[in-house]
């Protein structure tokens, strides 16, 4: 009997026991646009394609599994944020979500600025060229070496996290002779994930300095105090992959709430509000994210009400968008190797990759769509876990799935949506070496970030 005529497991309209069912498209060669960058599609032959580039060639060019980057969609995204918000406001890409020189140009010529959390992703701003006052150093804790450099570099803001940090900053600006701008990254007991927020008890976390108990009132007296330091305003960063507006409205009535205090205690209004990122991308057809120009408005809109209710001129907004912008526009490519069937149970996909190149499934238990990439299959959907090659039994990439039941070795998959914190995270768990990141643009590959090769981990093993 052929694979497609019975195909081992449960089919589509079942229930899984571990509760991550989704129901499959009818077509399983459809291609959601929410879940994928703007220019993939398939091609007469059924194979997808990206910037007008075949992904089998993509494949044998580059090898699997490849992150592959739609330049233009990225591009989109970027122009689509800054033009939202306007002249008046500032959109910082976060750096975490996925960071190389080329990202650091497209940023630069498209009008964004950039916030970086780590030595590392600072060094890499500065040797792309991204203007150092258009930079953020975030961070909670923060080297001597990191602060020294960004007031060196006359990076744009400094968020400090911490009394410690207050000093440290004020001692290495005043050291250098320097008035440096910073924010006070402050912890407004609103915690927001997905679909869900908590308003209050969530100070209890390493970040920021807690507005509950005064901590963060305290942080605006020390740093008002010092004349190395500018104060220009207060962060504020409440979760993450989040589509209900409701929790930012909490946290900018509390931040708003400060601004007030600070008016009324020192006479000074600060001219700048940070609400962070944590904007949420569709992951699969069930996510519903909000257009970059209703997230504006929405934020807008609350910022101006909680400020005029206050009595206060309304400051200068900033966001910090890095998965939103980054995630949609990248898939992973993976070659199949071992297809396996359990008997009323479902079908395991092993492909070249895994929790190396992705663990945010282990991590985060996060869900992600599937297709097969390099042929399109009228077989009937076989429910599929696609899983990686690494010695782990929580290695898993897709944990449910319907992919075409003729399924089999040498065929493509491609798991979108895959641009955010995949290289960031990505790991040499069992020796694996990391994927490289091709940009496809109108036609034409070139790789922004190499393949890792064996070379390069035996010249780490100096032992």
């Amino acid at each position: 009997m052929s694979r497609s005529a019975h195909p081992a497991g449960p089919r589509h309209g079942d229930v899984l026991p571990e509760g991550h069912y989704t129901p499959p498209p009818s077509d399983l060669n459809s291609l959601d646009p929410r879940v994928w960058a703007q220019t993939v599609e398939r091609t007469a032959e059924g194979a997808l394609s990206v910037g007008g580039m075949d992904v089998r060639r993509l494949a044998e060019e580059f090898g699997t599994p490849a992150y592959v980057m739609d330049e233009n969609d990225f591009r989109a995204r970027c122009r689509a944020w800054r033009e939202a918000f306007g002249p008046d406001a500032d959109v910082f890409y976060a750096g975490k979500a996925f960071l190389s020189r080329a990202v650091v140009r497209w940023l630069h010529e498209e009008g964004l600025n950039l916030d970086v959390c780590s030595g590392g992703e600072l060094a890499t701003a500065l040797a792309a060229g991204m203007p150092p006052e258009r930079i953020a150093l975030h961070g909670n804790n923060k080297s001597m070496e990191e602060i020294t450099r960004a007031v060196e570099a006359g990076v744009g803001r400094i968020v400090v996290d911490s009394f410690q940090e207050i000093a440290r900053v004020a001692h290495v600006a005043r050291r250098l002779g320097r008035r440096q701008p910073v924010q006070i990254r402050v912890t407004v007991g609103v915690e927001a994930h997905t679909h869900e927020f908590i308003a209050t008890a969530h100070e209890d976390q390493k970040f920021g300095l807690a507005l509950a108990g005064g901590q963060a009132a305290e942080a605006v007296r020390r740093v008002l105090g010092l004349e190395s330091l500018e104060l220009t305003g207060i962060h504020s960063h409440i979760g993450s992959q989040i589509f209900d507006m409701a929790g930012f409205e909490v946290s900018a009535r509390r931040v708003v709430g400060l601004l007030t205090e600070v008016r009324d205690e020192h006479g000074v209004e600060l001219p700048e509000i940070d609400l962070g990122g944590g904007l949420g991308i569709a992951y699969t057809s069930e996510d519903d994210p909000r257009e970059p120009h209703e997230i504006a408005k929405a934020l807008g809109d609350i910022v101006t009400r909680e400020c005029e209710a206050a009595g206060l001129a309304v400051p200068r907004l900033s966001v910090e968008p890095g998965r939103a912008i980054v995630g949609p526009t990248a898939f992973t490519l993976y070659e199949v190797g071992t297809v396996k069937e359990l008997e009323g149970l479902r079908t395991y996909v092993s492909v070249d990759g895994g929790m190396s190149d992705n663990i945010r499934t282990a991590l985060y238990d996060a869900e992600y769509s599937v297709t097969l990439a390099s042929r399109a299959s009228e077989a009937e959907p076989m429910l599929s876990r696609v899983v990686g090659k690494h010695c782990e039994s929580g290695d898993i990439v897709v944990r449910d799935a319907f992919l075409p039941a003729d399924l089999a070795p040498g065929d493509l998959l491609a798991v979108p949506a895959t641009g955010a914190y995949c290289r960031s995270m990505a790991s040499n768990y069992n020796h694996a070496l990391r994927p490289p990141v091709i940009a496809v643009r109108d036609g034409e590959a070139r790789t922004i970030v190499r393949r890792e090769t064996e070379e390069d981990l035996l010249r780490l093993d100096v032992g």
